[in-house]
């Protein structure tokens, strides 16, 4: 407990968590002082739900993945885990408490950027988000800081450790979905649906879209060619798949991040 209280206290006066915050808060505060003022309240899947929901999932992640890489590779870089081995904490405790640190601190740069939001809205005449945007965002929070653990464990340097994460950065948000659009080109269409669902369970991004489009009963945005998949989703069974494909996408990450760090123990 007293080593998580370290790393959140050291991770809030960071000058790039302050920033981040000024972002989020900024950004979305734009967003709802815009959409507020151009466009008639709507219901459903409004153009404001989707901004937040694409802010979200592009930045958020980016953020998430460098800070808490560099995180961890910062420690092994400046021999602050050479350290900490010195102490009777385990390897497995080390990353956990990092994880729960950065865990803690990015929930609370959403949950002021929420409150701004919310407070202002309310000025404009009132604004709502969704219970299922705000679980989607910890969802978020929870498995890009597992990946951003991980990649910092493998990376060693912050500076190795910041360019594997916006090669994943990219790869998740940019590559993949540029690859299924070059793929289709050149593909049969039942070929690419199936490559298309392949790709939305390897990608945590698309994962927790889907999760959205699904759980919020919007599923028709995404046509009638996902109708088998987007209706087992919508049962119960599919209910308890997604979770389990989700706790996998925080777990494995951190069960890596060990392996990776007690290899660097052993050296």
């Amino acid at each position: 407990m007293m080593f998580v209280k370290i790393e959140l206290k050291q991770i809030l006066r960071s000058h790039w968590m302050q920033l981040v915050a000024f972002l989020f808060t900024f950004v979305f505060v734009a967003i709802i002082v815009i959409q507020r003022m151009a466009l008639p309240d709507v219901e459903g899947f409004t153009r404001q739900t989707a901004s937040f929901l694409n802010v979200l999932l592009f930045l958020l992640p980016l953020f998430i993945i460098t800070i808490g890489s560099m995180s961890i590779a910062g420690d092994i870089e400046s021999g602050w885990f050479s350290l900490l081995k010195t102490y009777p904490m385990k390897i497995g405790q080390y990353i956990i408490g990092k994880y729960v640190a950065i865990s803690l601190a990015f929930l609370l740069v959403v949950l002021v950027a929420f409150g701004v939001v919310l407070a202002i809205g309310g000025l404009l005449g009132g604004v709502q988000l969704p219970i299922i945007l705000v679980i989607l965002t910890l969802l978020c929070i929870f498995i890009f800081v597992s990946l951003g653990i991980v990649l910092g464990a493998v990376a060693k340097t912050r500076l190795f450790a910041l360019a594997l994460s916006l090669v994943v950065w990219s790869f998740f948000l940019l590559l993949i979905s540029y690859a299924l659009m070059a793929l289709g080109a050149v593909v049969a269409g039942h070929v690419l649906q199936k490559l298309t669902i392949i790709s939305i369970h390897i990608n945590p991004v698309e994962w927790l879209r889907f999760g959205y489009f699904i759980f919020t009963n919007q599923a028709s945005v995404l046509g009638p060619a996902f109708y088998g998949v987007t209706r087992f989703y919508s049962s119960t069974l599919g209910l308890v798949l997604y979770v389990v494909v989700t706790l996998l996408w925080i777990l494995l990450p951190l069960m890596l991040a060990t392996k990776f760090s007690k290899e660097v123990t052993q050296r």
